[in-house]
């Protein structure tokens, strides 16, 4: 069984004059509202204004083979684009990006564009490369030692990589007053990581560390989960039972 929305948002005028993104454009996003991947493309859309149907695919159950249809892969997003169907929860955020050109992405042909768009590339790279992916090791330790190990590590890696290319966040990326593409492909990370901070999933110590250690990245990432387009798409309550559930599997399983 799937579940359908409709989005539709009070104002198409930022998107109507452009040649590719039109108010005629019809978005079907696949998704799971559980899953970090699939929360990009509502980050995006939210902040796009971008009408589109929602359709949640279970991911607790083996994938029907009218989703296979749609995306082999069987994983969420999905997104289809007047029928072109466009996987892969980078590749959809940033073609959300291009195909509505706003204030997350400046144009790769103005000046400085390019520079920017590299920035914003090595900044989630960063955060998800050496950050993100160290702290998922938690999901699996067992003993007290490993998971401080693994949280210092992570620690580690966020203070060299990340927190220096958050001192002119002002709040948000590149000093920038709105979202930019950087907050819409991590974003969806940054909620989940003081979320299950908070209520223990992660140690409580943790994002206090994390703020003590790397003040920008704290001031940036308060800024980027209270904002409507990232927080729309967040359960807390169903957010952290599951992930808890995640993780003891997880841990039995290794």
């Amino acid at each position: 069984m799937v579940n359908i929305k409709r989005h539709f948002f009070p104002s198409l005028a930022t998107i109507t004059s452009n040649k590719m993104g039109s108010s005629e454009d019809k978005l079907i996003l696949y998704t799971n509202r559980r899953c970090p991947w699939a929360h990009r493309a509502h980050i995006a859309l939210n902040e796009l204004k971008v009408p589109f149907k929602e359709v949640t695919i279970d991911l607790d159950t083996p994938r029907t083979q009218e989703y296979l249809a749609i995306n082999p892969r069987g994983l969420v997003p999905a997104l289809d684009y007047n029928g072109e169907i466009i996987i892969e929860s980078a590749i959809v955020a940033n073609f959300l990006a291009n195909a509505y050109p706003s204030h997350l992405l400046p144009p790769s042909n103005a000046p400085g564009g390019a520079l920017q768009r590299a920035k914003v590339d090595l900044f989630v790279d960063a955060f998800i490369g050496k950050f993100q992916g160290g702290l998922y090791k938690l999901f699996t330790a067992k003993t007290e030692d490993e998971t401080n190990a693994i949280t210092e590590a992570a620690i580690s890696s966020l203070v060299k990589e990340v927190e220096p290319r958050l001192a002119d966040a002002g709040p948000f990326f590149g000093g920038s007053d709105k979202l930019t593409q950087a907050e819409v492909l991590t974003g969806s990370f940054v909620i989940r990581l003081i979320t299950l901070s908070k209520a223990g999933v992660y140690s409580k110590d943790l994002w206090p560390t994390i703020k003590d250690k790397a003040p920008n990245f704290g001031k940036w990432a308060e800024a980027v989960a209270a904002h409507p387009s990232v927080s729309e798409a967040f359960n807390e309550k169903d957010i952290v039972e599951n992930t808890k559930k995640r993780i003891e599997k997880m841990r039995a399983a290794a």
